[in-house]
């Protein structure tokens, strides 16, 4: 899993920011629990990655404890699962920060970076922190494919492909779980999954199959 200095930097300062007084308050009052992270959550994988995984925010008891994206939490066990199951993960678990887990050719965050009450961030929550997502995808010079997990991420994707061209009409490109939106180069390849969130698994509205086929496809476009 290979790291780079401004990745490292980027990571110290989304874990400084308090930009949005609703949310910094909100993760700080977990700071009272034992063991919780309760600051903005960086990302985590390989700094030179083909593929990012982009999710909502932090879950409240998952990420915002464990301080790593998807760690923690219903969510969490099943991407883990898949990356693993597609050689993209040395291990299909995401226990903690110090687990010895690594990824390979993939990095994972999500576009708002602090747990937000009820898991719902505000517009303007969102727009503050799409610079550290402009920030992330620059940062990963082999970037070819974007798995947007829901449809926040797949639309502040789809926002930040609008600061290259500008004529990118969203209604072109609808949010649809395996669905492939192939932009212009040097765009990357924008997939689409639903969010592998517990509720979604336990209502059926997200199967195995139907996450695991995500990242074959992931395969199939990389290969």
């Amino acid at each position: 899993m290979r790291r780079s200095r401004s990745m490292q930097g980027l990571a110290r300062r989304v874990t400084e920011c308090a930009a949005c007084p609703r949310l910094a308050e909100y993760v700080h009052a977990f700071k009272e629990e034992p063991r919780y992270w309760a600051r903005p959550v960086p990302g985590f994988g390989d700094h030179a990655g083909r593929v990012l995984v982009l999710g909502l925010a932090p879950g409240t008891h998952g990420a915002n404890r464990t301080g790593r994206p998807f760690t923690g939490d219903g969510a969490g066990v099943f991407l883990y699962k898949a990356l693993h199951a597609h050689g993209f993960a040395t291990s299909p678990t995401s226990l903690h920060r110090s687990d010895g887990l690594r990824l390979e050719d993939v990095y994972i965050s999500n576009a708002v970076k602090c747990a937000p009450p009820r898991n719902r961030p505000l517009s303007d929550e969102i727009n503050r922190c799409a610079p550290f997502l402009r920030e992330e995808v620059a940062a990963l010079p082999q970037l070819k494919i974007i798995v947007a997990l829901g449809r926040l991420a797949h639309d502040r994707t789809l926002h930040l492909a609008r600061e290259t061209l500008p004529d990118l009409r969203m209604k072109d490109h609808p949010f649809a779980h395996l669905a492939v939106h192939e932009l212009p180069p040097p765009l990357p390849v924008v997939i689409d999954s639903f969010h592998p969130s517990r509720y979604n698994v336990n209502v059926g509205k997200l199967t195995w199959p139907m996450f695991s086929a995500v990242f074959e496809r992931v395969r199939e476009i990389l290969a």
